[in-house]
């Protein structure tokens, strides 16, 4: 039942040029970069890649781009979940074709108190249509974003009725005992954690690892913690990636972590977004970066 991926995978952040449009080109290097620093995965069009601001014809062009610029596309996991059922289908169809190690599937978010009945004829309806053995579905639980959830017994119902295409998912409801219970129920399953402060948590309870939008500039301690959770060293790496995920914490999620990932290559062009997102002031940028320093000179190179 394990699925593909495990380990450590970022939420790509999305490059814009000055005019708002895509920016491919840094869009495809940052790819790069983020395997090469030590993600084991990524996954274009989450949360913090401002998917909710990408139209499908822009995602679907990434998908193209990502695939004719020699992309292990085994190692991206999209986000394909959107609210029309012809546009998740479309999108998830073309990920496979592209040959996508597996897609995040958000729940049809706008409509809220769905239940559980409505959410699994939704989910059979995307993979019925896809109708590809090589689908691999990951969940995405956030529901206090989506307001919409996927409930564990939900989770064992798909389970049970697509053994094949049901692998895993990320919880980012911001409870781990939620994770616990399902692994509980479905042993081997590919959990991830969306925070990395329940990292050691997730792992010792048979995770697969964790999706995080700090993974866009701090994969490289991440990976280590990922790599050594059990060992002698696994407690100060704890301690040190759960430091700067506290920091990031206290800014807005996706202009701080383009912010932090423009400092660290250098170009400001990075920390551009669309609205309604706004980017960092100078104010609050000079504070990130001074708190970010801080935490180094303080934790040096667990």
């Amino acid at each position: 039942m394990t699925g593909p991926f495990a380990g450590v995978l970022a939420p790509v952040i999305t490059p814009f040029a000055p005019d708002l449009s895509v920016d491919t080109a840094r869009y495809t290097a940052l790819c790069r970069r983020l395997l090469d620093e030590g993600c084991t995965g990524l996954v274009p069009f989450g949360t913090t890649s401002e998917a909710s601001s990408l139209g499908l014809d822009e995602k679907l062009s990434l998908l193209e781009t990502l695939g004719e610029a020699e992309m292990p596309m085994a190692r991206l996991m999209p986000g394909t979940g959107l609210c029309a059922l012809p546009d998740t289908v479309r999108l998830t169809k073309a990920a496979v074709d592209r040959g996508c190690g597996g897609v995040l599937l958000l729940p049809p978010f706008f409509v809220k108190k769905i239940d559980d009945e409505g959410l699994y004829r939704y989910t059979a309806e995307v993979i019925e249509r896809v109708g590809d053995p090589r689908l691999n579905v990951y969940l995405y639980h956030i529901p206090p974003v989506a307001g919409v959830g996927w409930s564990p017994d939900l989770v064992e119902r798909l389970v049970r009725a697509y053994p094949r295409s049901i692998v895993g998912l990320k919880d980012s409801g911001g409870d781990p005992a939620y994770s616990r219970d399902v692994l509980k129920r479905i042993p081997g399953f590919g959990v991830f954690t969306g925070d990395e402060k329940h990292l050691a948590d997730n792992l010792e309870h048979g995770g697969a690892g964790t999706i995080s939008a700090t993974a866009n500039h701090n994969v490289r301690m991440m990976r280590r913690l990922y790599d050594r959770w059990g060992s002698s060293e696994g407690e100060g790496l704890e301690h040190a990636v759960c430091a700067v995920r506290r920091t990031l914490d206290g800014f807005p999620t996706v202009p701080a972590t383009k912010a932090a990932r423009a400092r660290l290559d250098g170009d400001e062009e990075l920390m551009r977004v669309r609205p309604p997102l706004l980017p960092l002031d100078d104010a609050r940028r000079r504070e990130l970066h001074q708190k970010l320093d801080q935490l180094k000179a303080t934790l040096g190179n667990p």
